[in-house]
């Protein structure tokens, strides 16, 4: 045992998921975007945009905003910045829009986590021009 109790807890925690979903101990988020289909332009718009709330923001403008949001809490959410980028392509969002959305983050979020920000959208954009 360690006189570290956060290090305790975090150990105990950890025993008990290789106990209850032994699969899981292998388990990485890497790739874990590609489970999750990009929905239509169509179909976000009326999910997210302007069927929901005809007078409110378009689904682009919404995905912009959830871009933004998942910046600022940095490299913990890898997997959601490039289902989001995937899905603002499909909602034809320039690069130049969604560079800017990830630059503005770093007054929030700070130069790191808009570094990494831009590279998973990098990827994401590239891969996207290669397929």
């Amino acid at each position: 045992m360690t006189d570290n109790p956060f290090e305790a807890m975090m150990k105990l925690s950890q025993d008990w998921a290789k106990q209850m979903a032994p699969a899981m101990e292998t388990f990485t988020p890497k790739g874990f975007e590609e489970m999750f289909p990009t929905m239509s332009k169509d179909m976000m718009e009326q999910f997210m945009g302007k069927g929901i709330s005809p007078e409110g923001l378009d689904a682009k403008t919404r995905l912009l905003l959830t871009l933004q949001g998942l910046t600022i809490h940095g490299a913990q959410a890898e997997a959601q910045i490039r289902l989001t980028v995937r899905h603002l392509i499909e909602a034809e969002a320039t690069e130049q829009e969604i560079a800017e959305t990830i630059g503005l983050a770093a007054m929030f979020g700070g130069v790191p986590a808009m570094t990494k920000a831009m590279e998973i959208a990098n990827d994401v954009l590239n891969k996207d021009k290669t397929t």
